[in-house]
């Protein structure tokens, strides 16, 4: 009977993990259609030490492949900005928590733009990844637990 509450933890506390585990680091693919004359903006919430890398290519329009892009950071103030861009391949380090926003900007243009948008996340925690630094935690604790088993299996 207890080897089946043990085995039931040990897979409660597996699947949690694993939940865990999904959620620290996270790329998205996405597709925007940028009208002529207007901005489409796109919101990234980053924690300070979060490494980013954005990429984009521009698809449509006959005049060219190309919009204005720039990057705003919570503060309100521009991180970067490239004019007339049809691909953009940038990546930095957050050094600010908050909302970070991406812009394409289309105003010089009368023509529909496709921007094909490509960004990756990943959070650190005292300059590790943080998939590295919760397996080295997790391995620690499971050999920790073994020992434990193994030294409570002792009969004195």
């Amino acid at each position: 009977m207890i080897r089946l509450k043990k085995s039931k933890l040990l897979l409660l506390v597996s699947v949690l993990l694993s939940l865990v585990l999904v959620q620290l680091s996270y790329a998205t693919v996405m597709n925007l259609s940028v009208h002529g004359g207007e901005e489409v903006t796109q919101s990234l919430n980053l924690a300070v030490e979060d490494h980013v890398l954005i990429k984009f290519n521009v698809i449509g329009g006959q005049s060219g492949n190309t919009l204005d892009f720039y990057l705003t950071c919570p503060n309100g103030t521009s991180k970067i900005a490239y004019v007339g861009v049809g691909s953009v391949s940038y990546n930095f380090i957050c050094d600010e928590e908050g909302e970070y926003v991406l812009h394409f900007s289309n105003l010089g243009s009368s023509e529909d733009k496709f921007v094909s948008l490509d960004y990756e996340v990943q959070h650190y925690v005292f300059g590790v990844p943080q998939m590295l630094f919760l397996t080295v935690i997790i391995v620690i604790v499971c050999v920790a637990a073994v020992a434990v088993f193994i030294f409570m299996g002792k009969q004195h």
